[in-house]
């Protein structure tokens, strides 16, 4: 699988847990990868769930810094598909040594045009702008 169809599953999975508890997510992540056109090796599926992990392990880091950098939004206020997209390109940003800036967020606004509003893939953009490191 390549790593942008990676990436889209992690997003989806990761998306779960806008409707379910953390509590159920165990089951939930069963049952994506039984019933949802997850077509992943054993390799695959192990690197989606680990970068699930890893990230709700962070969500409430990952949230404080995303309300600490935008204004006049809040992550209770954001579609819960951007803040999905959002969440995983400021994990990979802040957390992922092994994704540059530009493409996590290139990434994120790809993810935006398909499955955000007509206008995510910009606001997406601009919430991540606020992430990018300025050298001093």
């Amino acid at each position: 699988m390549t790593r942008r169809k990676l990436r889209e599953q992690i997003f989806k999975l990761l998306f779960r847990v806008e409707f379910n508890s953390l509590d159920e997510m165990d089951e939930q992540c069963r049952l994506f990868f039984e019933t949802d056109d997850v077509e992943a090796e054993p390799a695959d599926e192990e690197y989606i769930k680990s970068k699930y992990d890893s990230i709700v392990a962070k969500l409430e880091d990952i949230d404080k810094a995303v309300n600490e950098r935008t204004k006049g939004w809040t992550t209770t206020r954001m579609s819960k598909v951007d803040l999905t997209i959002i969440r995983l390109a400021v994990y990979e940003m802040l957390y992922d040594p092994d994704v540059p800036e530009g493409v996590a967020i290139n990434e994120a606004v790809e993810l935006a045009k398909k499955f955000g509003q007509d206008e995510s893939y910009s606001f997406v953009n601009g919430v991540l702008s606020n992430f990018i490191k300025k050298d001093a």
